[in-house]
């Protein structure tokens, strides 16, 4: 049952992801993005991924629960994305100020 709820949660986060990847394609700049919030956010998947590899119980079911540790990588490579996206955002956004300010 904990892996079913655990499941959810990374389902329910990661739903959001790609929305707010598309958006930060699109607006093409960094107005309103956190970047320590997507490091925060990294971060803690980067420690779920950690513990899923360090718990004994897990690895032992792991040919039968593979799933969990995937929708972990999925949140993973979907918030950095959005994290490459702020740098290219940034420079655009720089990019932007120095042709205003001519």
């Amino acid at each position: 049952m904990s892996e079913i709820l655990e499941i959810t949660m990374l389902l329910c986060f990661g739903a959001s992801w790609p929305m707010n990847v598309i958006k930060s394609w699109k607006v093409r700049t960094t107005k309103g993005k956190s970047l320590a919030f997507l490091c925060l956010i990294l971060l803690g998947y980067v420690a779920g991924i950690a513990s899923k590899f360090l718990n004994p119980a897990y690895m032992a079911s792991f040919s039968q629960k593979w799933y969990v540790l995937f929708f972990y990588f999925l949140n993973f490579c979907m918030v950095g994305a959005d994290f490459c996206l702020y740098f290219r955002n940034r420079k655009l956004d720089r990019l932007a100020e120095k042709e205003a300010a001519k």
